[in-house]
């Protein structure tokens, strides 16, 4: 066992964990675990206690070294063992500090790089290694260690990031999210076996791509450790640490300093729904079910093979809320996107009668999980109002971005899984069917107020056989890519925030996968780089009107021109912004039927002007031209006293600003 963890490993900066030890920095203050820590950990309100469990550089008597607190009410005993004494199972002895059950110690001469597990002496005699559940650094997988280092000391220089984003209502801001897998991104030419890019090498790389496009922020894959590539992230042993994947925590805390310097913010997938069984992770912990629920009908996802936390436990929400914190606080991160919410809302979520245990009351909701989210968002956004919370829940679940005192759960934002199911199934039909499944492409609107929304297009829709988005369109190659270029247009017209996965800005065409890079060689044909190109000039547009992006849950910022055309399967619809200048007019053509002479309601007798045609042949379209300005004519048409008459090309878009 010891000889299996204590294994060197290298980092992509080129450093080892084990290679030796390295020189002790002298800590700035003492670190201990006292009375009122406890007390306050096991209330549910020490958002501090990520500073004193785990490892922490310390002194003690004169002498430099560690403090190591661990939670493991059950043990019988508790050792540390690492890199330092040689797996030596009877050198370093904790203490139990008090009744709620953590155990601390203090260990001289020791400092940044050696490696660490507990060893806990369950009540039944079993022994355990455990990795640090708040460790900041782990081994390299398919090590299982956690190793000792030093947050502190990080020359940031994003101040002026900072400063603004605490002035900022997001909801009224403009957010365009480019969702992001490190690994995959781009591969590091180096021959290298998983060709990982350093967090701060593929800083340097994706803060130009993105300043380039105009996306607003990323939204980053996997950061939490993790054992398994394959489970993108969202199988968690190691909440406190950004993966060793791909450098160190500096190395992160670099690639967040350069995107906010750059004006690009950070979101995080965050994964409290559940966490990974291995066998030094949370599961277990000190023999018994510390983290998860005991019962099994409440502890485990059936068809994940995963555990749940037991919301209902002070000491989980405590180590939960304290992790959201800690990303803000440690890597100034901008946001959580908050996975399988929808998960925890339901004690039945994928589970059959007799998986399942109801509530006091005897319905499916889950009250613990209820109040977690609550007292999260009351914590977080309450202390830090600049921070985004966003709920990827999928069910009509109400006032998932409500406020807490209005009985809502208190996200900023939830993922409107109802409007990309039908936005994705009405694109992926022929032309011909269109017309029959019209108001798909409406619905969404009919609801819009009930959250604030963000319009995702994200990873989950092009895997496992559901095709890349270019390859969901009908028709030949130019067909698909025209589809495409329209659809993205009715995506960043419609009312709510916005967000694409890697790769969809320009058509990549092979569904994605955690193993390999992006097919950048696309690039170098005309349809993908004029999908890129378009995507970006989108982008532009919508950074550059209020009216794309700040009332986006009120119909004050929307209305509908034509939403019934569904015989020529058009659709035409005006964003408003507040001072009622630059106002916008967007025009979808979702056949391949180019319609000459077509009449659009318009909402006034002005000019309006062409921002962007998809058919473009600079996008890869076939070049059919669009009016540069033309002027409402005083012919009512539909609901609208004024119109315009447009020749639009086939699966094509046109948005005009008036």
């Amino acid at each position: 066992m010891a000889k299996t963890v204590a294994k060197t490993t290298r980092n992509k900066t080129g450093e080892t964990a084990a290679e030796g030890k390295k020189q002790i920095s002298k800590p700035e203050e003492k670190v201990f675990i006292s009375e009122a820590d406890q007390y306050l950990f096991a209330q549910g309100t020490h958002y501090d206690i990520y500073k004193k469990l785990g490892a922490h550089l310390s002194w003690e008597d004169g002498k430099q070294g560690v403090y190591f607190g661990v939670w493991a009410p059950n043990a019988q005993a508790v050792h540390v063992v690492g890199s330092f004494n040689g797996w030596d199972q009877e050198a370093n002895p904790m203490e139990k500090l008090g009744p709620v059950g953590i155990w601390g110690l203090f260990i001289p001469g020791i400092g940044e790089g050696e490696m660490y597990k507990f060893l806990i002496t369950a009540a039944d005699g079993r022994k355990l290694y455990k990795a640090d559940p708040f460790a900041n650094y782990a081994e390299l997988r398919p090590g299982t260690a956690s190793i000792i280092t030093d947050l502190s000391g990080f020359p940031w220089k994003d101040q002026k990031w900072m400063e603004a984003r605490e002035q900022k209502d997001m909801r009224k801001e403009p957010l365009a999210i480019y969702e992001c897998h490190i690994g995959s991104f781009m591969k590091h030419p180096d021959g290298t076996p998983d060709g990982f890019y350093n967090y701060r090498q593929f800083a340097d790389r994706i803060t130009e791509y993105l300043k380039e496009m105009k996306f607003t922020h990323i939204e980053l894959m996997g950061i939490a450790e993790h054992p398994f590539d394959g489970s993108w992230g969202y199988q968690v042993t190691g909440y406190y640490a950004p993966t060793s994947r791909y450098g160190t925590p500096k190395d992160f805390m670099y690639l967040v300093d350069k995107l906010h310097r750059a004006g690009v913010g950070v979101i995080l997938d965050w994964v409290p729904a559940h966490f990974a069984t291995d066998a030094h992770g949370l599961g277990q912990f000190d023999g018994q079910c510390i983290f998860e629920h005991p019962d099994p009908r409440l502890g485990e996802h059936p068809d994940w093979g995963t555990k749940i936390f037991n919301y209902g436990k002070y000491e989980v929400k405590n180590f939960l809320i304290a992790n959201v914190l800690y990303w803000l606080r440690e890597f100034h991160v901008d946001g959580i996107r908050v996975d399988a919410v929808a998960s925890m809302l339901y004690l039945d979520y994928g589970k059959q009668d007799g998986q399942w245990v109801p509530n006091k009351y005897g319905g499916n909701k889950n009250l613990e999980a209820i109040e977690f989210f609550r007292h999260m968002n009351s914590v977080v956004r309450g202390t830090y109002p600049g921070f985004m919370t966003i709920a990827e829940e999928s069910t009509a679940w109400p006032n998932v971005s409500g406020e807490v005192g209005d009985e809502g759960l208190g996200f900023t934002f939830k993922w409107n899984m109802g409007w990309m199911h039908d936005f994705c199934e009405y694109m992926k039909l022929d032309p011909i069917y269109r017309k029959g499944n019209h108001y798909a492409m409406t619905f969404a609107m009919s609801y819009n107020e009930s959250e604030k929304y963000i319009l995702p297009l994200s990873h989950d829709e092009v895997v496992h056989l559901k095709c890349s988005m270019v390859n969901k369109m009908p028709g030949y190659p130019v067909d698909k890519y025209a589809n495409l270029r329209t659809g993205y247009t009715y995506m960043f017209g419609h009312a709510g925030k916005k967000l694409l996965f890697m790769g969809q800005e320009f058509g990549q065409e092979r569904e994605w996968s955690e193993a390999r890079e992006l097919d950048w060689f696309l690039l170098s044909e005309k349809n993908n780089r004029g999908m890129k190109d378009y995507v970006s000039e989108l982008l532009k547009i919508y950074r550059k009107y209020p009216a794309m992006y700040e009332l986006d849950d009120s119909w004050a910022g929307f209305e509908w021109m034509n939403a019934d055309d569904n015989e020529n399967s058009v659709y035409s619809f005006v964003r408003k912004s507040s001072a009622g200048t630059g106002n916008l007019l967007f025009v979808t053509n979702m056949t391949p039927v180019k319609r000459e002479g077509y009449r659009v309601p318009v909402p006034k007798k002005k000019k309006y002007k062409l921002l962007l045609n998809s058919d473009e042949e600079r996008f890869g379209g076939w070049g059919n031209p669009l009016p540069a300005e033309v002027t409402a004519e005083k012919t009512p048409c539909h609901s609208q006293e004024y119109s315009i008459s447009l020749d639009l090309p086939p699966y094509g878009a046109a948005v005009y600003v008036f």
